[in-house]
């Protein structure tokens, strides 16, 4: 699966969805920092990337219906140091290789994932 990681996570994380099969960019690596969440969104469907973040506004599926949108993923950890979201994004590359993320809004909590689709 193809990932956008976005300006909000540790450019570690693409070398881990990288090792575990995926094809994973960042932000950082097209120039994208700063841009609004309308423009990294629209990239993203054009690229066929799944979007990975911190920003709670890609929650929104008024904004970001998850049927328009190749994946969101949305991480709402109470801690945002980089072992802690590292830890969590190994957590979630365990959990997509059982379910899809295409479509789908996934909200990855410390405790729980929700999914909307």
């Amino acid at each position: 699966m193809q990932f956008k990681l976005d300006e909000n996570l540790p450019r570690s994380l693409v070398a881990m969805f990288t090792s575990a099969g995926h094809d994973a960019v960042s932000t950082f690596d097209q120039g994208l920092v700063g841009e609004p969440d309308s423009r990294i969104a629209s990239v993203c469907r054009n690229e066929g990337r799944a979007l990975v973040t911190l920003d709670g506004g890609f929650a929104d599926i008024r904004a970001y219906p998850p049927a328009d949108h190749p994946g969101i993923i949305v991480l709402r950890l109470r801690q945002q140091g980089v072992p802690y979201i590292r830890a969590m994004a190994s957590r979630l590359l365990r959990l997509m290789a059982e379910r899809p993320v295409a479509r789908t809004l996934w909200v990855v909590e410390d405790d729980r994932v929700r999914f909307r689709q």
